[in-house]
């Protein structure tokens, strides 16, 4: 299977988490890019492949900053994304309670909202949780590609 990971990221964790999921990825076999959101417009959804978010949540439940133009650009175009494998990773600290994991919560409902197919339970990691994003990450990866191979063979 061929990974588009898109990343959204204030601190670099994200990034981070994205280029060990990259890793992972590829020494299963498969492709994996990681896009950072700087510059992508809902067009990348253009690419092959099945598409993963990674992203921070970041001020008051924000996107973060490299992700915001991004996330503007899929709301008001909203892309038909029918067919669209997605996955998303939530990066958050559960201490900002009223906005914990909001960042990929929205992505999700946008994504949603284009009509692509979620695939699996947003993985919501809590930096104030005691566990590496990472690891976590490499776990719910783990489980997702397990949901994702009936799909993609279907696809």
């Amino acid at each position: 299977m061929d990974f588009n990971i898109l990343v959204g990221t204030m601190t670099g964790t994200a990034e981070l988490v994205a280029g060990d999921i990259k890793k992972k990825l590829e020494a299963d076999g498969h492709k994996a890019d990681v896009l950072l959101m700087d510059s992508l417009k809902a067009d990348v959804f253009q690419r092959p492949g099945i598409f993963l978010i990674c992203t921070s949540t970041y001020g008051q439940g924000d996107v973060p900053d490299n992700a915001r133009d991004f996330h503007a650009d899929l709301t008001g175009s909203k892309p038909d994304l029918a067919g669209k494998l997605v996955g998303v990773i939530g990066l958050g600290d559960s201490t900002y309670i009223d906005t914990f994991n909001h960042g990929g919560k929205q992505f999700e409902d946008v994504l949603r909202d284009c009509g692509a197919t979620l695939v699996g339970e947003r993985l919501e990691h809590n930096a104030s949780g005691g566990t590496m994003a990472e690891d976590d990450a490499l776990v719910w990866v783990d489980e997702w590609i397990k949901l994702l191979e009936p799909l993609a063979k279907a696809a």
